[in-house]
């Protein structure tokens, strides 16, 4: 109880600046929730596309791949339908990476959608712990001014540690904000990263297959 009261004082010390930060606050932690449940489901759902395409690739039955990830609306399935549908009307592996290509330009900005405005208000939200204090301490020098010399240095020195509360309270939101920006940006990357490595890696089996088949007698 002693803590939530702790915390209610600070906020309230803060003044109108700590609302908006809390909104802030709010809207971060909703992205960063709702980037890693779709993150996490990606990733899972591209290795289980990854676990089934690959014997057929390997095994040359690209028919079968193909109408796979036809079916899959998976990120991986799409790229991967895009380069077996153009290796199927051209033998040309480079029409195919293109074609693989075209699929990660329609699939990679999904995957980094929305995370970079975790790092943007990481920074409002220090700005108006910023701006706050400004306010508060112009003030906390104008009720001063006013006031009896001798209570001078202990009104300045309260209103100057409230003041402060607003940007203290913004490098708290501030903070979380940039590493979970930090952490979704690694976790989109490696999933780019996936993408590209499975295309690299269909290319090079259709390359193989179609070198296999001109040399078969």
């Amino acid at each position: 109880m002693d803590t939530i009261n702790t915390a209610l004082g600070f906020f309230q010390a803060g003044g109108i600046f700590m609302y908006p930060i809390v909104l802030i606050l709010a809207i971060g932690t909703a992205i960063a929730i709702e980037r890693y449940i779709y993150l996490s489901l990606v990733r899972v759902r591209n290795r289980n596309v990854w676990k089934r395409v690959l014997p057929l690739l390997e095994s040359g039955n690209y028919d079968n791949a193909r109408e796979f990830t036809l079916r899959s609306n998976a990120a991986m399935s799409r790229i991967l339908a895009y380069g077996l549908s153009r290796a199927k009307s051209s033998e040309n592996s480079e029409q195919v990476q293109m074609a693989m290509e075209e699929g990660l330009l329609e699939v990679v900005p999904r995957i980094e959608k929305r995370t970079h405005y975790l790092a943007t208000l990481a920074n409002i939200a220090t700005l108006l712990g910023l701006l706050g204090t400004i306010i508060g301490l112009t003030e906390a020098f104008s009720a001063v001014s006013g006031a009896q010399p001798a209570d001078k240095a202990n009104l300045l020195s309260a209103s100057i540690s409230v003041a402060m509360n607003t940007t203290a309270f913004g490098l708290m939101v501030a903070i979380p904000l940039l590493l979970a920006h930090a952490f979704m940006q690694t976790k989109a990357a490696e999933l780019v990263d996936s993408l590209e490595m499975a295309t690299v890696r269909l290319s090079n089996l259709l390359t193989a297959g179609s070198a296999a088949q001109q040399t078969a007698p």
